[in-house]
């Protein structure tokens, strides 16, 4: 059974910075692609970074470009985002996904597993 975990998320003040880690088990995550997902209150949940598991290729919102970098250690099964130059409107609960498939689909409904969320909270 694939189990999701995230961990790392708190409140910081704007202009800081924040690591999530997402710990995946359950399987062999070679032909997975490990996405992180973002959903603010009274907002749709919406594709922040993406990661190949297998070669690393990576992908970024335009809205996170620059700030946040996507990184994966496959001897540890765990999926990084590091999170710089924060601000107010990141706040959100990030959530860490999986599917099967090589390239980072932004659409939410396109991932497999889901992780239960951590806060991630910017004050200005």
């Amino acid at each position: 059974q694939v189990q999701l975990v995230e961990s790392g998320g708190g409140l910081v003040q704007a202009g800081g910075s924040l690591r999530l880690s997402c710990a995946a088990s359950g399987r062999t995550f070679r032909s997975y692609t490990m996405g992180w997902f973002r959903q603010a209150p009274g907002k749709e949940r919406e594709f922040v970074a993406g990661i190949r598991w297998s070669g690393g290729s990576t992908s970024v919102a335009d809205s996170v470009k620059g700030r946040f970098t996507i990184s994966r250690d496959s001897a540890k099964n765990t999926v990084a985002l590091q999170m710089n130059s924060l601000k107010p409107e990141d706040t959100a609960v990030y959530y860490c996904a999986a599917r099967f498939g090589y390239d980072s689909d932004p659409r939410f409904g396109a991932y497999d597993y889901w992780g239960q969320g951590t806060q991630v909270t910017v004050s200005s």
